[in-house]
């Protein structure tokens, strides 16, 4: 887990949302934690039609205080996915603990999605 001081001394978790893109696979790893939740809410882009599932620990999730304290780092998230748009969405993975959004790419050679799997089968 990733505990911090704040500035008053006291311990406190650094919690991460990731954003998948729908369809895709998570490139990084996934937040911490022995459960994950994906919320029921997708971010998509404004300019098409790019959905980004959110994924957060269950522990955190399930808190009272979690949409308050989440208002923030989904914010930077839908920036991210918007200055994605740019870029084709090739970003399929984005994580954010707060401070810094985080970008995954995958090579358009290695690039794999959910329903390409499927087919194969």
């Amino acid at each position: 887990m990733n505990i911090f001081k704040d500035s008053l001394g006291r311990s406190e978790l650094k919690q991460t949302i990731a954003a998948i893109r729908s369809g895709t696979e998570p490139v990084g790893r996934l937040p911490e934690g022995a459960f994950h939740r994906t919320l029921e809410t997708a971010l998509v882009c404004p300019k098409c039609d790019a959905s980004y599932n959110l994924v957060v620990g269950w522990e955190w999730a399930s808190t009272r205080w979690f949409e308050e304290e989440s208002r923030g780092m989904v914010r930077m998230l839908k920036k991210a996915i918007q200055m994605g748009h740019a870029a084709g969405h090739r970003v399929t993975h984005f994580e954010t603990a707060g401070v810094v959004v985080k970008s995954f790419v995958v090579p358009e050679g290695e690039r794999v999605s959910i329903s390409a799997m499927s087919g194969e089968l």
